[in-house]
């Protein structure tokens, strides 16, 4: 690692020098920097140490630049480029989105910090910090804020308040931070960062991470102690069960005649996925899984039973709605796991639930098995040995889990070459040619229920949806994080026409940096999600669809005149156009040999050839409504509601 004491990119006869008379004589106890040199010197030298495995935890910064941030960290990241990589983003949301995709392929042990100007650069931030925090994955935000002093009173792009004087914008990224602080003075920096690193490697805590720098501040200079300036190693621990938890839970275990794993996001964020796959195959307890945990079991693995809840499979909620037992593994059991209430029907139904946060193992008034999930799920390995599950069970999920099969293989094939694919036969293409280690990314609209159904998982990251908040626009600038975290893989962004009008400005930095993404962009003139459950609840597709307003404010069949593939192009980046199956499957190998962004553009039939949901979702209808549509959706609904249970 370059020395803490000289600009990293000077070359080391520079430095060989001062390192002499520094053995003739005391170094001095202190550095004198910036707040900002300080800030960035001190992320280079922050590690996450687990199971031996030490890596850099803030791998580098991206930053869009303005007056709050260009004259303090902006000259800080030029002063020591050599040990803190910048990264130009163009939109300051999609900067956290790629950040975050960073932080999930490298299992949450590194991540990535985000640098923006006061204003409209910080609160740009929000939604990107709650993403990172609904799906507990690590990021750091350095926002640019008005001045401490109050010299210049009001700032350009400040918010006045006339009663809180200390309140900025970036108070809206309090809620959504695990961990806040405005830093209004130099040494009021040293106790904060310290807090920020332990929030962003705690598995219990972690999420965005917020350190709001006025920006006269960040101009200042200190005497920094040296010790703030060394390498430091936070390691992520991994909590062994409570012997008393453990014992209920093999209990709990035992007695079942119908247990279900739900296997959630904190298998992957633990790298529990082998630990998993022991047990199933020692008990024989089949495996379902969220969006979050999609791949802790390879697709062809006995034991996995695919998604479960809204979007699941046949089997895995059938099995759901039958279990005496269900033993949530690192989930949070949302309302798409739960089918909002409504699935773990059993009369006698009890939960298990193992999970590194005591937040998530208390759901559904579960016996709570509070520890890491490899530890855990290692512990009840050895102690249900001998146990196994009734083979006459056994072979009925077997026996579901191959018809589920034909059914993803009869919704991923084409009649011919020749036809238009839809959307599930675009999956089926691209199945084909993706290998074991691609990463398919995804986060919103009809594609993340067809993936959870039918995507053929080959191993733990290649399955990458977000889905805790489904946030449209998370795709691109994920596959670029992606990408950086895991050179050579290759990193396929699934998107439809809708959420690629959210944010398509990260092509132009995947080009910039020289990042072989790929683009799978899928257009269907509109939203096909939202209309389908517009029309669901009767709402009837209302402003669903890219098509003419007529005078009367009708619209016309006629899609808008749009051409995604040309702007995708005019960003920079190489456009492959299919129309047919076959086309779109060579389009697909072109694509992934390709060593530049690549965007595979296709129009797709849209009848659906999906299966349809397995279980219910609760979107409240209007109880009141002249509409005929909503009536009957209202009386559809009632049906429904009444399924939901409470689990005590």
């Amino acid at each position: 690692m370059s020395n803490p004491e000289q600009p990293p990119q000077q070359p080391h006869s520079q430095q060989a020098q001062p390192q002499q008379a520094q053995s003739q004589s005391p170094r001095p106890p202190v550095v004198r920097l910036t707040v900002a040199q300080a800030l960035v010197r001190f992320l280079a030298a922050q590690y996450t140490e687990r199971d031996g495995v030490r890596q850099r935890l803030i791998a580098g910064t991206w930053g869009i630049f303005g007056h709050g941030n260009v004259a303090g960290l902006g000259q800080a990241l030029v002063e020591y480029a050599g040990v803190m990589p910048y990264h130009q983003g163009r939109n300051e949301q999609a900067m956290v989105h790629a950040a975050v995709g960073h932080a999930r392929q490298r299992g949450r042990l590194s991540t990535q910090a985000v640098t923006t100007s006061i204003g409209p650069g910080a609160t740009n931030l929000v939604t990107g910090a709650a993403l990172a925090t609904i799906n507990r994955l690590p990021v750091l935000l350095l926002p640019g804020d008005y001045f401490a002093t109050h010299a210049a009173d009001p700032l350009l792009q400040q918010l006045e308040h006339p009663v809180e004087a200390d309140v900025s914008v970036n108070d809206t990224l309090r809620p959504v931070s695990r961990y806040f602080d405005r830093i209004t003075r130099p040494e009021a920096l040293i106790p904060s960062a310290l807090r920020a690193m332990r929030v962003l490697t705690d598995p219990v805590e972690t999420g965005a991470v917020t350190l709001a720098l006025p920006q006269d501040v960040q101009a200042e200079a200190y005497d920094w102690p040296r010790e703030f300036l060394a390498e430091r190693v936070w390691r992520v621990r991994r909590p062994a069960p409570d012997p008393a938890e453990l014992a209920e839970a093999v209990r709990a275990v035992r007695a079942a005649s119908r247990p279900l794993i739900v296997a959630g996001g904190g298998v992957h964020h633990s790298a529990a996925e082998e630990a998993l796959r022991a047990l199933a195959e020692a008990t024989g307890i089949p495996v379902a899984s969220t969006q979050a945990g999609k791949g802790s079991l390879r697709h062809d693995h006995p034991q996995d039973v695919g998604g479960i809840g809204h979007t699941g499979t046949a089997t895995a909620d059938e099995l759901a709605r039958t279990a005496d037992l269900v033993i949530g593994v690192g989930t949070r059991y949302t309302d798409f796991t739960t089918a909002s209430g409504t699935l773990f029907r059993h009369p006698d139904v009890r939960f298990v639930n193992l999970n590194v946060a005591a937040f998530d193992a208390h759901k559904l008034a579960a016996t709570t098995l509070v520890c890491d999930a490899r530890a855990g799920l290692t512990a009840l390995t050895e102690a249900l040995a001998g146990h196994r599950v009734d083979a006459g069970y056994e072979a009925a999920y077997r026996a579901g889990k191959e018809r589920w099969e034909r059914i993803v293989e009869a919704a991923f094939r084409a009649a011919d070459d020749s036809a238009v694919p839809t959307q599930t036969q675009v999956l089926g293409a691209l199945d084909a040619v993706v290998g074991d280690d691609d990463v398919v990314i995804n986060a919103a609209g009809s594609l993340p229920g067809d993936l959870h159904k039918l995507w053929r998982a080959r191993s733990p990251r290649q399955y990458h949806l977000e889905y805790g908040y489904s946030c449209m626009g998370y795709e691109i600038p994920a596959a670029i994080g992606v990408q950086q975290a895991a050179p050579g893989t290759p990193v396929w962004a699934l998107v439809g026409d809708g959420t690629y009008l959210m944010m398509p400005t990260e092509i132009v930095t995947a080009v910039q940096e020289g990042l072989p993404v790929n683009l799978v962009l899928v257009q269907n003139h509109g939203y096909a999600s939202i209309g389908g459950l517009s029309e669901s609840v009767g709402a009837e597709r209302f402003g669903t669809a890219y098509r003419y307003r007529a005078a009367d404010g009708t619209f016309t069949g006629s899609p808008l005149p749009v051409d995604l593939a040309a702007n995708a192009g005019s960003l920079g980046m190489e456009v492959l156009r299919a129309k047919t199956v076959g086309e779109l499957r060579e389009a697909l190998r072109a694509a992934r040999a390709s060593d530049r962004p690549t965007c595979v553009y296709v129009e797709t039939d849209p009848a659906s050839t999906a299966p349809p949901a397995q279980a219910w979702w609760d979107v409240p209808v209007a109880a009141a409504a002249s509409r005929e549509a909503a009536v009957r959706a209202r009386a559809e609904y009632d049906r429904h509601v009444t399924d939901r249970r409470h689990h005590l």
